[in-house]
């Protein structure tokens, strides 16, 4: 029998849709930039400020920088200049960006799914503690990023994560963003296919690859063979989920354009199957559609989501299949979406008979101090690693079962929490105006704070609710997937601005994706969010039916319910 999986595509023009105006897709000969991001990354290959931030920047310090480096190409390298202090929300879009610029900078540190074996956890945490200040915070893209970071000491940095295998490269910048990985590849006993292989691939291939340097925009993938669908497949640009062909077993879906900001849309599945070694090859040709036929006019147009709406997912796949392919993907049924924790947080089992831990700090913030701390603990109970996940948390692999008490309290005593409540398990945050030049308001002490305030107000919540704080609307959080998607904003009350938020109520991935419920004209001051969101909650508990999730019981609850106004009586 023919081998469908190698068939050669048959020798064919594809028909490209055009759009009815020019959108600066270079494969239609429209090559000339069309605004400065373009324009600078013509000018100069990002990849390139690699050397001239070792051999120059960092010997002569910040004010030796060029503007064109320090607000465009220092991204490919994992940096941002962090926000100056002084300047409150409502500066954000006023002020000219080169006021905002403080002379430190926000290092990103990607991890790409792997895992961090105990070296590799002491150097994130050294790096912190010797060059930001102790900060460190784990993302939802699962880096470690840090703040406070001089440009003279960048090349020390960065030789401190060559010799721990980990980089900045292309952490930022219109380019192929860190990786999502399964936070429990090759390890959970229910995994489907481990991808770590193809992740890997991926990796040496493209990362620094000039071919890939200059996308129309960021480009963010993900890729995970468990069944909980881990790595929030629908919000990402590219994404390979775990499938079984009925005949060749194992392998992956590919998902393409999700994406949040202020046009979200959920990824569309080509209902494909393809093995693990073919991974990295069907990436690059979705990356190359993007580079050749992405909209790169308007940067609020530039994401591959708007390209695969336009195009359909149908069209998107035969342009893959016949221009960059060469041969036809196998069809295959689309994996069903799964509903439930993905964040692996709690005492699991392991295919090898060990256990894997997952932990939570608050929000995602650490220090370098406490990664330290953690590799220690590695250390001292053999484990094999620690891997990052998409939800700000932590998951330690290779752990004997006799240990796994005495860790879990070692844990919780550095504050990394394997039993923690509902609201520190379901919070996250994004980085805020403490730091970012583009927020509005204070995300992660809020987030902190409204964390211990409901765990005293609401504890015996014996459901998940998932709080999503956004600074801005970008969604860097992922704020239209959550329970409660916060977005910053200022509020006026009494004739005066204030940090408040606007709230998405009821969004979720999986089974239920959906980009939540908005009220009309509804706001709520940060000062007021603890009790706003116990209002809804304990209307929530009051109202629900038998086994109603938050998300549900929001497609159907009274306004009045929502806006926190009334608390249901119970029934």
């Amino acid at each position: 029998m023919t081998d469908l999986r190698y068939q050669a595509a048959p020798a064919q023009q594809t028909e490209i849709p055009r759009p009815k105006r020019a959108e600066g897709q270079w494969a239609l000969g429209y090559t000339e930039p069309l605004n400065k991001n373009e324009q600078s990354k013509k000018d100069d290959d990002p990849l390139n400020v690699r050397d001239r931030i070792l051999y120059t920047y960092s010997k002569l310090g910040f004010d030796s920088i060029d503007p064109a480096d320090l607000r465009g190409r220092f991204r490919w390298m994992g940096l941002y200049t962090q926000r100056a202090p002084g300047f409150d929300g409502g500066k954000t879009a006023t002020v000219p960006e080169e006021e905002l610029d403080d002379k430190y900078f926000m290092l990103r540190v990607r991890s790409d799914g792997r895992l961090l074996t105990a070296a590799a956890v002491r150097a994130l945490g050294e790096i912190g503690v010797e060059f930001a200040r102790d900060t460190a915070d784990v993302t939802d893209r699962e880096n470690i990023q840090y703040h406070w970071i001089r440009i003279e000491d960048v090349p020390a940095i960065w030789d401190r994560l060559d010799e721990a295998g980990l980089s900045s490269l292309e952490a930022c910048g219109d380019s192929p963003r860190p990786f999502l990985g399964s936070p429990v590849a090759g390890v959970a006993a229910d995994e489907i296919i481990d991808g770590t292989e193809a992740l890997d691939e991926i990796f040496r291939r493209y990362i620094g690859d000039p071919a890939f340097s200059n996308l129309p925009r960021k480009f963010k993938t993900a890729l995970t063979g468990h069944p909980s669908h881990d790595v929030s497949p629908e919000t990402n640009d590219i994404a390979f989920v775990g499938t079984v062909h009925p005949e060749y077993g194992p392998g992956f879906d590919c998902w393409v354009g999700g994406g949040l900001s202020t046009n979200p849309m959920l990824a569309a599945k080509m209902g494909v199957w393809i093995p693990l070694e073919d991974v990295a090859d069907v990436w690059a040709g979705v990356a190359s559609i993007f580079r050749d036929y992405g909209y790169r006019r308007l940067r609020s147009r530039a994401r591959l989501k708007f390209l695969v709406a336009d195009w359909g997912v149908e069209k998107f796949r035969e342009v893959l299949e016949n221009e960059y392919l060469g041969r036809p993907l196998v069809t295959c049924e689309s994996p069903a979406s799964p509903t439930g924790h993905r964040d692996h947080i709690g005492v699991h089992d392991a295919k090898d008979g060990r256990k894997y831990i997952g932990v939570a700090p608050v929000v995602g913030r650490v220090s370098g101090s406490l990664l330290v701390q953690l590799a220690d603990l590695i250390e001292e109970f053999g484990l094999d690693g620690a891997r990052l996940t998409p939800y700000q948390k932590i998951v330690l692999i290779g752990v004997d079962a006799e240990k796994v008490e005495p860790l879990v309290e070692r844990l919780a005593a550095i504050g990394l929490e394997a039993r923690p409540s509902n609201w520190r398990r379901n919070t996250m945050a994004c980085t805020g105006i403490e730091f970012c030049k583009l927020a509005i308001v204070d995300t992660k002490n809020r987030a902190r704070d409204l964390v211990a305030e409901l765990e005293q107000r609401v504890p015996e919540l014996d459901v998940p609710i998932t709080i999503n704080v956004n600074g801005c609307p970008n969604a860097c959080a992922r704020t239209q997937v959550a329970d409660f998607g916060l977005k910053g904003q200022l509020v006026t009350v009494d004739g005066a601005q204030v940090e408040g938020f606007q709230v998405h109520l009821g969004g979720a991935t999986g089974l239920q994706a959906n980009f939540g419920r908005k009220l009309r004209a509804h706001k709520v001051t940060s000062e007021g969010l603890g009790d706003y969101v116990t209002n809804v909650v304990r209307a929530y508990l009051a109202d629900r039916a038998e086994g109603e999730n938050f998300a549900s019981w929001v497609a159907r609850a009274d306004e009045q319910l929502l806006r926190g106004e009334e608390v249901a009586l119970s029934s």
